[in-house]
Parts: C-alpha cells; structure tokens; sequence
C-alpha cells in the first residue's frame, strides 16, 4: 500500500480543515486493527455483499468515535468500490502523513527483551540531541521487540539504522573468521 493512497484523504481532512478530528478516527481504526488480527481477512473476504459492507462500514464508524463526513466518505467508497482490505494500509500510511504534518521523526528501536520506558527516554534524550534530529523536529519512540538479535539494540531514525545488536556482532565475527580461514 503506497502514500498516494492515503493522500486523497489527508487533503480532503486538510481542505475542510478536519485533519485533527480526521486523524484522531483514522488513529482510532488503526488500533481495531492492532487489536482484531481477524479484521483484515474479513475484509478481504470476497463474499462480502452489500449488506455486510454497509454493516462493516457502520461498525468501523462507532469504533472511529465520532467521524466527520471525511471519514463516513472515506469508509463508503472503500465499501462501494470493494477497498475494505486496503482501509488497514490506508491508516497506517495517514498516521505517517499527520507525523510528517506535525514535524515527527520516527526513532524505531529494537531490542531482544521490551525495555524500560527510563531506557526509552534516555535513548529519546541521547538521540534528541544528536546530528540525526534537525531542529524543530519531535521523535517519536516505537519501541519493537525482535529475539533474533539475541541482545544489545537496533536503532533506526529516518533512513538511518544503527545496528548494536548482538546477532549482527556475531555476524561481523563469522565473516572475519571465514575470511582468514
């Protein structure tokens, strides 16, 4: 799923001056998807008619809050134009238009084990003051847990990642090693 699918509906939010309410019900269905891992292959599911879309549509709607007419719109043509599967895309891809709106930079750390939010705000505040965070810019933390890279971290910001991992370190050794050998 591309930006441009998102795009139609963050000008629409724009140009009535709704991208915080708009933003706020996208945020909303984004985390029934996080929450129902189900949802995305009900709307897949070829055999939906009409009368379950509008049903879909209606439920979608009660879990967005109180969504304005961009959202109602927005929900109605993906019924009308079987593009409920791509509702899922579409939120994550509006969540990173209203991020860059707002002047985040998203700071994905990885590590083995979930860490501590002291070591969360340590690393916002380490990273905050670094080349990598231009001024004016805000991080957002999201931290993921990944136990392939056995310890030590993974730091991405922007296009940038930095690998303290303990699988990558390892790596690193097994090449020196066959390489001499």
């Amino acid at each position: 799923m591309n930006a441009n699918k998102a795009a139609p509906q963050y000008t629409a939010a724009a140009k009535s001056s709704a991208l915080d309410p708009t933003a706020k019900s996208i945020e909303a269905l984004n985390a029934v998807f996080k929450k129902d891992a189900k949802l995305p292959l009900v709307l897949a599911a070829p055999s939906l008619t009409v009368d379950d879309k509008k049903q879909i549509v209606a439920e979608l709607q009660k879990h967005a809050g109180q969504p304005n007419d961009v959202v109602k719109n927005f929900l109605a043509t993906l019924a009308e134009n079987n593009r409920l599967n791509a509702l899922e895309g579409v939120c994550e891809k509006f969540a990173q238009l209203m991020s860059a709106h707002r002047g985040e930079v998203e700071l994905v750390v990885t590590s083995a084990v979930p860490l501590e939010q002291k070591v969360l705000r340590q690393l916002e505040a380490a990273i905050g003051k670094s080349k990598y965070v231009e001024q004016g810019q805000k991080l957002k933390v999201v931290p993921k847990v990944n136990p392939e890279i056995r310890g030590g971290l993974v730091v991405e910001i922007g296009d940038r990642t930095i690998d303290l991992s303990v699988a990558a370190k390892m790596s690193r050794m097994n090449k020196l090693l066959q390489d001499t050998l």
